[in-house]
């Protein structure tokens, strides 16, 4: 979620960039946030075995690579000062799930997932109910990854994990700096353009 607040109560403390900031390399911002101590100092299980992306000034700079390659579903846990009532600011028509319990059918909502590099920053994913009046029409705020064959790897909340392979071509820009040019408004047509967006908010929350 872009504007997500810094504190080490979020499950990772890092903003994800393309220059040479050190929340890119500093392992402190996972071992130190909130999930840091089940980890037993993992820190590669942070990170897709398929990620290499990284901007020409750091690959000058001798990188192997960016910390993180997952984000969190900004709809599950506690969104902090989003949350009014209850209710997060960003998704007001969605439930926010603040309890496994809250989660009618864990297997069909995503807590983890691939990110695309160029989208990621900080720890949270969020793209905002296209059907809201609000905001008006879709559009990817946030993008998945594609990193396996067209497809991203999705984490659920009843623990088991799957790939999901997107249908659209705008939804796979290639893993590298710039490519995204986010916010990517999603047209109307043809009928499937929205297929893949739709699928990621089905799974994002549930409807209050």
């Amino acid at each position: 979620m872009s504007g997500a607040f810094r504190t080490p109560l979020n499950w990772v403390n890092n903003v994800m960039t393309w220059d040479l900031s050190s929340d890119n390399t500093n392992l402190a911002t996972i071992t130190e946030a909130s999930l840091g101590p089940y980890i037993s100092g993992a820190t590669a299980i942070y990170r897709c075995p398929s990620d290499s992306a990284l901007s020409a000034q750091q690959s000058a700079a001798g990188w192997s690579g960016r910390i993180r390659s997952y984000s969190m579903n900004a709809m599950v846990g506690d969104a902090g000062n989003f949350l009014t009532n209850g209710v997060n600011v960003n998704n007001p028509n969605y439930t926010q799930f603040l309890k496994l319990t809250q989660i009618p059918k864990p297997s069909e909502i995503f807590v983890f997932l691939d990110e695309h590099p160029d989208s990621i920053d900080d720890g949270y994913f969020l793209n905002k109910d296209s059907n809201d009046h609000y905001y008006g029409s879709a559009e990817w705020t946030d993008l998945p990854a594609s990193y396996h064959n067209n497809a991203a790897a999705f984490s659920f909340a009843d623990g088991h994990s799957s790939l999901h392979r997107w249908q659209i071509s705008q939804t796979i820009p290639p893993p590298m700096p710039n490519a995204a040019n986010l916010p990517i408004a999603i047209p109307s047509s043809p009928a499937n353009a929205q297929a893949d967006f739709d699928w990621v908010i089905e799974h994002m929350s549930i409807e209050n």
